[in-house]
């Protein structure tokens, strides 16, 4: 489905990747690990074309379409939380049904800025788990949220996403194990 063969990539003169190969298959669920600037994002954004490995090949299977949790909300702030959803799908019950798993069914009609950080996040989550899409990237998708609410997601992301491949990208060991990745570090 996805594979990167012997890619490298560097900011100016600090390197990043030197001959790093991955292969991510139907159904993996693996999660990006290792400190802080050792390229876990840099990685996603490989994948996704938001940057250009200066060697090595890139090769996702055609017509796969992803959805990512980045690691910034990226919300429209005076659109409601069912509005924010509603610009990557038309099916307006599974943006509610997202929504009302992640504990935000009184919030749908709120707008984003009125919304406390926590409940923004979960927003950017049943946005991703709203559009249609064959794999699905978490970078540091629970930041903020507390135990409960990320039992939660992770919950409505294992059904939304049962059969398709999950990049995670966490420091936190209990996230990893709720979602049930493979770790690889970096």
């Amino acid at each position: 489905m996805i594979k990167l063969h012997n890619i490298s990539f560097s900011y100016g003169d600090k390197k990043i990747f030197e001959n790093f190969s991955l292969n991510i298959r139907k159904n993996d669920r693996i999660w990006l690990s290792g400190g802080s600037g050792c390229g876990k994002t840099t990685l996603i954004r490989l994948i996704l074309g938001l940057e250009t490995a200066q060697k090595g090949e890139i090769e996702i299977e055609s017509n796969i379409k992803p959805s990512v949790v980045f690691q910034e909300d990226r919300l429209l702030p005076f659109k409601t939380a069912l509005q924010n959803i509603m610009l990557v799908t038309t099916n307006e019950a599974l943006a509610k049904e997202n929504l009302k798993a992640l504990g935000l069914q009184n919030e749908i009609n709120t707008k984003v800025n009125e919304l406390s950080g926590g409940m923004q996040r979960r927003v950017a989550i049943a946005r991703a788990l709203s559009c249609d899409f064959d794999y699905l990237i978490l970078d540091e998708a629970f930041t903020g949220l507390d135990k409960e609410n990320i039992i939660l997601a992770v919950k409505q992301i294992l059904k939304i996403a049962k059969d398709k491949p999950i990049i995670l990208i966490t420091h936190s060991t209990f996230e990893a194990e709720l979602l049930g990745v493979k770790e690889v570090k970096l």
